[in-house]
């Protein structure tokens, strides 16, 4: 098996890109991805899953020039955990790692 992660929904808020070692370009950002049912009174419910993603290279240069908050995508990449220490404690991410982004809507659908 692969670790293989797609996803379909709204970005959060816009992208945050940084440079690192002057020619590698990180972009930064949420997606919400939403899905509804009916509950037992028959109302509809929806569950709203906030996912944290990242992309590198020329994924985060498309990013950068072409996305902001609450347009619509679609995107392929992996589930990545990480730990980094910050002021003595120990935080652990989760985060999809993208390599794949399609722009599905210019701007959010209700």
């Amino acid at each position: 098996m692969k670790n293989r992660v797609q996803l379909i929904g709204h970005l959060g808020k816009d992208p945050e890109v940084k440079l690192f070692d002057k020619d590698r370009k990180r972009a930064s950002f949420s997606i919400a991805t939403n899905e509804s049912y009916k509950n037992q009174k028959g109302e509809k419910v929806t569950q709203t899953e906030w996912h944290n993603v990242v992309a590198w290279g020329t994924t985060a240069s498309f990013i950068e020039n072409y996305l902001n908050k609450g347009i619509y995508i679609g995107l392929e990449g992996k589930i990545s955990n990480r730990v980094y220490e910050s002021k003595g404690e120990k935080k652990y991410i989760t985060e999809i790692v993208a390599n794949d982004i399609v722009i599905l809507s210019s701007k959010k659908e209700d």
